[in-house]
């Protein structure tokens, strides 16, 4: 009996170090393909909210890298707490998705062996509990072996046809504020370019976060978070688009809230603070 109290208290020990290990934060930042300077700057936002998560006052306990180009090989994910996307779709030639293959490079269908491998190895990850964050562009996949995955991983995406893109000044609501992405998030307003209308089938593990009204047009769903079979997380948000927009602090904030808690680490009371230097944001 005692030996067996023993056991059992060695494993309880053990569950709790683990447990308090540092979350492992991958960012991955596709090239910057195309637009002006100051929008789509992939990297350089995920730079930002790196700083952000690296020096935050009330969220420890982080560790976090940023890999640029495209998803580093499955080896290197296999630590990840959550994963965060951000680059450009999949639907033309010379702009690049970082996971999935542009769709003219396949048949629109399916993906070649090589890239199922990875694919089915990167299921593997979401279906133990990894966390999955996307923003903006990167929801938008015409591929139908993608857009599968998304549905299943997000919880939705981009049709091209029927979601679009709207620049406006909006106003951004929070809906559901007992969720603990919006710890400390109330409302906003800011000029953005949010993708409207993307295709979000009925489905009980999404929560819908971020209601954005713009000027002129209908309310839309820019924000929500899944809750995946296997304690998996997942976070999107459709209008980071503006670099500049990083300096909002409630938006930002946002972000920093939805990668916390992908991560299964609790959001701070109030929410993530951060500040970003000048310098950071150039």
């Amino acid at each position: 009996m005692r030996l067996r109290f023993s056991v059992v208290v060695l494993a309880c020990v053990l569950n709790t170090l683990f447990a308090a290990g540092p979350k492992k934060i991958v960012f991955v930042a596709g090239p910057k393909d195309h637009s002006v300077p100051g929008r789509h700057e992939y990297e350089k936002d995920v730079t930002v909210l790196k700083y952000c998560l690296d020096h935050s006052p009330n969220v420890k306990g982080l560790v976090s890298k940023i890999y640029t180009g495209q998803v580093p090989e499955i080896a290197d994910l296999q630590d990840a707490s959550v994963i965060v996307l951000e680059s450009s779709g999949d639907r033309l030639p010379a702009e690049h998705h970082v996971l999935f293959p542009q769709n003219a490079l396949t048949d629109g269908k399916t993906y070649d062996a090589k890239t199922q491998a990875y694919l089915d190895q990167f299921d593997k990850l979401m279906k133990k509990g990894v966390g999955l964050v996307v923003f903006h562009y990167a929801t938008w996949v015409d591929n139908e072996k993608a857009r599968q995955y998304w549905t299943e991983w997000l919880g939705g995406f981009f049709v091209n046809g029927t979601s679009k893109w709207v620049q406006s000044t909006w106003k951004m609501s929070p809906v559901n504020e007992r969720h603990p992405v919006l710890s400390g998030i109330g409302p906003w307003t800011y000029d953005e370019e949010v993708y409207v209308k993307e295709r979000l089938p009925e489905d009980r593990r999404r929560t819908e976060l971020i209601i954005g009204t713009p000027q002129k047009g209908d309310a839309t769903v820019a924000s929500w978070a899944l809750e995946r079979k296997g304690g998996g997380r997942s976070f999107a948000m459709t209008g980071v688009d503006w670099h500049k927009n990083l300096a909002v602090d409630t938006h930002r904030k946002l972000l920093l809230n939805g990668i916390v808690w992908a991560a299964h680490v609790k959001v701070p009371a109030g929410g993530v603070q951060s500040t970003v230097p000048e310098e950071i944001m150039k």
